[in-house]
C-alpha cells in the first residue's frame, strides 16, 4: 500500500477531543508521507456547513460529539453526505453503538486506543474504491447519454408517493426542474389521468414491470406514448419509487388510423383485392377476396398465390401478365381461377407493380372482379344473336333455293310429257332428279322451320294429347331396351299451335334421345303448368313473365360435352356420321317453338344424360286457380340452407326466401353444406340441396347429412330431371324434387309442404 492515489486523500475529521485528533494526524503522516489533507473539525454544525462547500474522500466521525451524541450523530451526517464513506469512532465501552451505525449505513468503524495500520488501510481501500464508482458512473452516463442522443425518449423516476424526482429528456438532452417534486394530478388534467396512475400504483404494489400504450388529451390535442414502467429497488430490493421511459408515438398512431380507414374501404369494396411481395407471397387480402375465393385472410398470409388460385397447370396468360407488370406498370385482362372448393370464376383481373421510394418494384397490387355469371349471360346473349343471324341467313338461302329448285322440279315433271318416248333408262333419270328436287324442296321447308317458323294453321291444342301420340308412335318403333315413361297432369293448360310442327318437335327430340342411348335406357316424357314471375325470367335470358305449358324430354344416354352444348341449336351442325344426320333436327325444333312464342332449356351431365324443357305459352288457364297459385304463404322466420354452386341462382333464391320471412345459409358445394350444417343443425328447418355440384356431388351429401341428422328435411334441386335422378334422391332421404329453374310460388309452395311434413 506504498503507492497512493495520484491527488491527496482529502479527509473530514469530526472529533472534540484534541488529543485523538493530534494523535490521528501524527500517525497518519507517519504512515502516508503527506499523501493527504486532513481538515479537523470539533462539532458536527460545523462539519455539516463545510460538506455543503467541498467533498471528501472519507468522514471520520466521533459519535460523541458536544452538539450531538449516538446513533442520531451518523443519521443527520449520513443525511448530509449519503455518497460520501463514513468511519466511526467510537470508545472500547460503546462497540455496539458503532454497530448499529454499520447497520445504518457506516463504512466501518475504530475503537479510540486501538487505531493501528488498519485505519490507512482502510481509507485508502474506501477512498480509492469511492474514486473507481464515480468514475464507473461516469463512463455509464456518458454511454446512456451517448446512448439516448437524439432519441425522442423521456426518463423519468418518482418516488413511492409519485412525486417526480428526476426528469430527463433525452431529444433536447436536459433535465427538466420544473418537474421535480410534482406529480401527475399537477400536471394533466383529472380525467386523463386516471388509466396513467392506474398503471403506476399497479408497478408498485406489485414489483411488477409493465409497457404500455397511454393518450393524453390536452388543448393542443392527443398525444400517444409508448410507456415503459419498472419498479426502483434500494439495496435491500425494496420498492421504493418508480423508473418511466416513454416514447411518443402519435405520428405513428395517426398512420396506422389512416391505414386501418383505408383498409376498411378496401373491405366495403365487392372486388376482390390482393397484393403479393415479388416471391408471390400474400401480404395483404381484403373481405371481398375472402367472399370470391372462400379463403380467409389468415389462412392465406405467407402462401404462394399461384397454388391457391389456379391449377396444377398454371395458364400461359398468368406469365404473360407477369412479365407485362414488371415491364410496364401494369396489366388487365381476363383470367380463370379456383376457389377454396376447387369451382372456376372468371375474373376481370388488373394487375398493378408498386415501388418502394427509390423506384425499384416492391410488390404487385391485384383487384380481381367476378365475371362469371356476367360470361353466362353474354353467352345466351350471343348464342341467341348467332342463331338469330343463322336464321336471316338461312332464310335468305332457302329463298334462293326454292327458286333454283322449284323450275328443276318443273321440268323434271314436264319432259315425261313432252317426251312419251323415252327410253326407260332416261325415265328413271328423270325419276331421280324429281325425287332429289322434292327432298331439296323438304330440306328447305326445314331451314325455313329454325329461320322463322312455318307459320301454320293454329288453334287451341292440348298438348298431352299429343304427347300421348307421339308416346305411342315411341313405343312401337323404339328398342325394346328403351324404357318409355310418361307423367302428365289432369289440369294441364292448353297452347295456341300448329299441331304437325309441335309433333314434328316431339318426334325429333324423342329420336335424339333414343340415339343418345345405344345401349338402352330410359325415355321420360312429362308436362307442367307454369307461371314464369320475374324471379324466374332473371335465370333465363330468354324467358318472359306469364303462364306457360312445359314439356319435358329427359334421356338416361351419353350426355352433351359443354363446348358442343352451345352449339347443337345451329343448322347443319351434327355430331353424328356422315349420312346419320343433316343437323337441321334440333335448330327446327328451336325455330317451331320460337314460332310459338316460347323458348327451349337444355340440361345435360356427360354421362348422365340430357333433358330438354320446351316451354310454350298457355292460351287459358282457370283463373281462380292461378289466382290462388300466385298466393305464396310467408314463413315463420325458419331457416333454410340452400346449396348451389351457381352465384345467380344462390343470390336469386335468397332474396325471394329472405322476402317471405325465411332465413337464409348458404353453401356453394357438399363439402361447405355438411360443415355448415354440422354447426347449424339445431336452427335449420330445411336444407334445399342442388344434385350436381363440385368437390362432392348432392347424392353423397345428402346421405352425410341424414347421418347427421335423420330427419333432416331435404328439397332436392336439378336442371336435369331423370327419373333415376328422381329415385335415387328419394331414396337417400329427400323429401320432394324441385326442378330448375323454379318460380317464386313453386319454391315456397315447395318448402311449405316440405316443413307441414
Amino acid at each position: 500500500m506504498t503507492k497512493m492515489a495520484e491527488q491527496p486523500l482529502k479527509i473530514l475529521l469530526v472529533e472534540d477531543n484534541p488529543a485523538d485528533v493530534r494523535l490521528l494526524q501524527e500517525f497518519l503522516w507517519d504512515v502516508t508521507s503527506a499523501q493527504f489533507q486532513l481538515i479537523p473539525v470539533e462539532q458536527l454544525d460545523e462539519a455539516l456547513e463545510i460538506l455543503k462547500q467541498k467533498s471528501f474522500d472519507v468522514i471520520l466521525l466521533d459519535l460523541s460529539l458536544p452538539d450531538s451524541q449516538g446513533l442520531e450523530t451518523f443519521l443527520k451526517m449520513h443525511l448530509q453526505a449519503p455518497a460520501i464513506p463514513i468511519i466511526v469512532l467510537t470508545g472500547l465501552d460503546d462497540e455496539s453503538l458503532a454497530t448499529r451505525a454499520m447497520q445504518q449505513g457506516a463504512q466501518d468503524y475504530l475503537i479510540k486506543g486501538q487505531v493501528n495500520g488498519d485505519l490507512l488501510v482502510r481509507c485508502m481501500r474506501y477512498a480509492i474504491e469511492r474514486q473507481r464508482v464515480e468514475e464507473a458512473l461516469r463512463q455509464s452516463e456518458e454511454r446512456f447519454r451517448v446512448a439516448l442522443k437524439n432519441s425522442p425518449i423521456i426518463v423519468s423516476t418518482q418516488d413511492k408517493e409519485l412525486f417526480y424526482t428526476w426528469v430527463y429528456n433525452t431529444s433536447p438532452g436536459f433535465v427538466d426542474e420544473g418537474i421535480i417534486g410534482k406529480r401527475d394530478l399537477d400536471l394533466i388534467a383529472p380525467d386523463q389521468v386516471q388509466r396513467l396512475l392506474e398503471i403506476k400504483q399497479r408497478v408498485l404494489a406489485t414489483g411488477v414491470g409493465t409497457r404500455e400504450e397511454v393518450s393524453i388529451t390536452t388543448a393542443q390535442g392527443t398525444r400517444y406514448y409508448d410507456l415503459t414502467v419498472e419498479p426502483l429497488r434500494n439495496e435491500a430490493q425494496e420498492v421504493v419509487g418508480i423508473t418511466c421511459a416513454s416514447i411518443d408515438i402519435s405520428d405513428r398512431k395517426l398512420a396506422e388510423e389512416k391505414i386501418r380507414e383505408q383498409a376498411a374501404l378496401l373491405n366495403v369494396t365487392t372486388d376482390a383485392i390482393l397484393v403479393r411481395d415479388l416471391e408471390n407471397k400474400i401480404i395483404f387480402w381484403n373481405r371481398g377476396a375472402e367472399n370470391l375465393y372462400g379463403w380467409r385472410a389468415e389462412e392465406v398470409y405467407g402462401k404462394d398465390a399461384t397454388e391457391l388460385l389456379y391449377n396444377d397447370e398454371l395458364p400461359s396468360e398468368v406469365g404473360t401478365a407477369l412479365l407485362t407488370v414488371i415491364a410496364k406498370g401494369k396489366w388487365q385482362g381476363e383470367l380463370t381461377k379456383v376457389t377454396k372448393t376447387g369451382k372456376e370464376v372468371l375474373v376481370a383481373s388488373r394487375w398493378t407493380l408498386v415501388c418502394h421510394q427509390d423506384g425499384s418494384p416492391k410488390s404487385i397490387l391485384t383487384v380481381d372482379t367476378d365475371i362469371t355469371e356476367k360470361k353466362q349471360l353474354e353467352t345466351q346473349l350471343f348464342r341467341t344473336q348467332r342463331l338469330e343471324s343463322i336464321g336471316t341467313l338461312a332464310s335468305g338461302i332457302a329463298h334462293d333455293l326454292n327458286n333454283i329448285l322449284t323450275p328443276i322440279l318443273a321440268v323434271a315433271q314436264l319432259l315425261p310429257i313432252k317426251f312419251p318416248d323415252l327410253y326407260p333408262e332416261h325415265e328413271h333419270l328423270l325419276e331421280i332428279l324429281e325425287d332429289s328436287a322434292r327432298r331439296g324442296a323438304d330440306l328447305v321447308k326445314q331451314v325455313l322451320s329454325f329461320a322463322r317458323g312455318v307459320e301454320g294453321k293454329r288453334m287451341t291444342l292440348q298438348v298431352k294429347h299429343l304427347i300421348k301420340e307421339v308416346v305411342k308412335i315411341v313405343k312401337q318403333t323404339f328398342p325394346k331396351s328403351v324404357e318409355v315413361v310418361m307423367d302428365l297432369p289432369q289440369n294441364l293448360w292448353t297452347v295456341c299451335g300448329d299441331s304437325t310442327q309441335l309433333h314434328q318437335v316431339l318426334m325429333n327430340l324423342c329420336v335424339n334421345a333414343r340415339d343418345a342411348m345405344p345401349n338402352g335406357g330410359t325415355l321420360t316424357i312429362t308436362a307442367e303448368n307454369l307461371v314464369i314471375d320475374e324471379n324466374y325470367a332473371r335465370m333465363h335470358l330468354e324467358a318472359k313473365v306469364g303462364s306457360y305449358a312445359v314439356i319435358t324430354i329427359t334421356d338416361t344416354g351419353v350426355g352433351i360435352p359443354p363446348e358442343i352444348l352451345e352449339r347443337i341449336f345451329e343448322p347443319f351442325f351434327t355430331t353424328k356420321e356422315l349420312g346419320k344426320g343433316t343437323g337441321l333436327g334440333l335448330s327446327t325444333v328451336i325455330g317451331i317453338v320460337k314460332s310459338h312464342g316460347g323458348f327451349v332449356n337444355v340440361y345435360s351431365e356427360v354421362g348422365q344424360g340430357t333433358s330438354f324443357k320446351i316451354y310454350l305459352p298457355a292460351a287459358q288457364e282457370t283463373e281462380t286457380e292461378l289466382a290462388q297459385e300466385l298466393e305464396p304463404l310467408a314463413g315463420k322466420g325458419e331457416l333454410i340452407m340452400v346449396v348451389d354452386d351457381e352465384p345467380a341462382i344462390k343470390e336469386i333464391t335468397k332474396a325471394s326466401l329472405e322476402a317471405y320471412n325465411y332465413k337464409t345459409l348458404i353453401a356453394s358445394d357438399g363439402i361447405e353444406a355438411i360443415a355448415l350444417y354440422a354447426q347449424n343443425r339445431n336452427h335449420i328447418s330445411a336444407v334445399l340441396m342442388d344434385m350436381m355440384l363440385p368437390s362432392l356431388d348432392g347424392i353423397t351429401a345428402i346421405r352425410t347429412l341424414q347421418k347427421i341428422n335423420p330427419k333432416v328435411k331435404i328439397v332436392a334441386t336439378s336442371g336435369l330431371m331423370s327419373t333415376s335422378k328422381l329415385a335415387e334422391a328419394a331414396t337417400v332421404g329427400a323429401k320432394t324434387f324441385l326442378s330448375k329453374p323454379y318460380t317464386v310460388k313453386e319454391l315456397l309452395l315447395t318448402l311449405q309442404k316440405v316443413l307441414n311434413t
